[in-house]
């Protein structure tokens, strides 16, 4: 609680030092948002494809497995025959109509970044859903199958499958253990932390990282302004790191957990006093992790005969590390591969390097340090390459000028002079 309260101190004075600032500049207190109304600009748009996106989730694979149930109790040849063809479908689905239409009205009518993460963490939200809902229940019915001891198998209601939608988890149940009661303040109070964490990274980008780079982006980027560009971002990177953690993974999944009395609330664990990175990926987020866990590493022991566990440990990493560089890459508009290779890289090697073996308080502080490091390096080339394409526009984009850096190649000086 101390900590929270020096976050809060924290806020309010970053609050009071742009008033300050706005009333020295100005000469007046400038109530100015506008970072957050480009950030969230489309809404409109936005619930739309959401809703749009949610209601075929919510319809298409839960008909396609009702209609594929039914199918398997004909002859052995032609239910085989129809689960190829449904299974066809259903892969279609979850590649077109999941995968690629919300990115393809993401890109084409230019959503703003917050926007844009809306939709694209929806979308991957939904898609692992659906795919625990079918590789949960597929099993059941083709057990029934084999055994046939009932007259029909086991389909889940479209009650049971509209709450896990909702639910905060990806793993899908018939049942979740219940609260008798929903306590509104609670979800009240979890809801304006949400927004209290918004308004927070709002003034950590206004005051510590657009003056910076701002400034940074009409200079040479060499070397030394590499080094000190990383040590100026590790403050901010840590604070968005940290209020996007208690914002989602904190109010957000409670404030939902509550108002569907969902029970289980272990969405993360003590990742701070990790001493290991292995621990500290299990931990962190234990809501994707379980994801990961059940559906990719012991799908792949499972279909491998339980050889090739480092391998299976390497899929996670691959898959964990494309789609987080997919999202980055779609939110900001371009592609910079640079969390694809720490993810891949320095990730992959501390897991080995810094595994459960490793106690003591010494680690815990190498742990800490490599994080705020690795959000230095994030928001520093992150921000870099987000200025460099506003100062050396292309007259003509291409996917081509979407893969190569411009922060490499653009000639800052000369803009500013020109």
């Amino acid at each position: 609680r101390t900590i929270y309260h020096m976050f809060i101190a924290a806020l309010i004075l970053f609050i009071l030092s742009t008033f300050v600032v706005d009333f020295i500049d100005e000469g007046r207190l400038v109530l100015d948002f506008d970072l957050l109304v480009y950030a969230f600009g489309q809404l409109p748009l936005v619930v739309c494809t959401w809703m749009c996106m949610f209601l075929s989730v919510l319809l298409v694979p839960y008909n396609l497995f009702h209609l594929w149930c039914q199918s398997q109790s004909s002859s052995h040849g032609k239910s085989r025959l129809c689960s190829w063809l449904f299974g066809s479908v259903y892969l279609i689905y979850q590649t077109l109509g999941l995968g690629f239409l919300p990115t393809y009205v993401v890109v084409t009518n230019s959503f703003p970044p917050a926007s844009c993460f809306i939709i694209i963490l929806e979308q991957v939200r939904l898609m692992m859903k659906t795919h625990s809902f079918i590789r949960e229940n597929v099993p059941r019915v083709l057990t029934w199958e084999k055994d046939k001891k009932n007259p029909a198998p086991v389909v889940p209601q479209l009650s049971q499958y509209l709450y896990f939608l909702f639910a905060p988890t990806l793993i899908y149940r018939d049942k979740y253990p219940r609260n008798p009661v929903i306590r509104w303040s609670y979800v009240a109070t979890k809801l304006l932390q949400v927004l209290g964490c918004l308004f927070y990274t709002y003034y950590v980008f206004v005051r510590l990282c657009i003056p910076q780079f701002r400034s940074n982006s009409l200079q040479l980027f060499d070397l030394r302004a590499m080094v000190l560009c990383v040590f100026n971002s590790i403050l901010p990177g840590v604070l968005v790191l940290l209020l996007g953690f208690f914002a989602f993974l904190h109010c957000w999944l409670n404030a939902f957990a509550e108002m569907l009395r969902f029970a289980d609330r272990m969405f993360y664990k003590d990742w701070w006093n990790s001493t290991s990175y292995a621990n500290y990926y299990r931990t962190w987020n234990v809501v994707v992790h379980d994801w990961l866990f059940y559906y990719v590493y012991r799908d792949f022991l499972w279909m491998s005969q339980k050889h090739f566990r480092t391998v299976a440990l390497l899929c996670v990493f691959t898959l964990s590390a494309v789609v987080h560089e997919y999202i980055l890459a779609v939110c900001f508009g371009f592609f910079y591969p640079v969390l694809f290779c720490l993810f891949m890289c320095f990730g992959l090697m501390f897991n080995f390097i810094v595994h459960d073996q490793r106690k003591g308080p010494i680690w815990n502080i190498f742990m800490w340090t490599s994080i705020f490091l690795g959000q230095g390096v994030i928001i520093c080339l992150y921000s870099q390459e987000w200025y460099a394409r506003h100062y050396c526009p292309q007259k003509e984009s291409s996917f081509l000028d979407f893969l190569k850096p411009r922060s490499w190649s653009c000639q800052r000086p000369l803009m500013a002079d020109s």
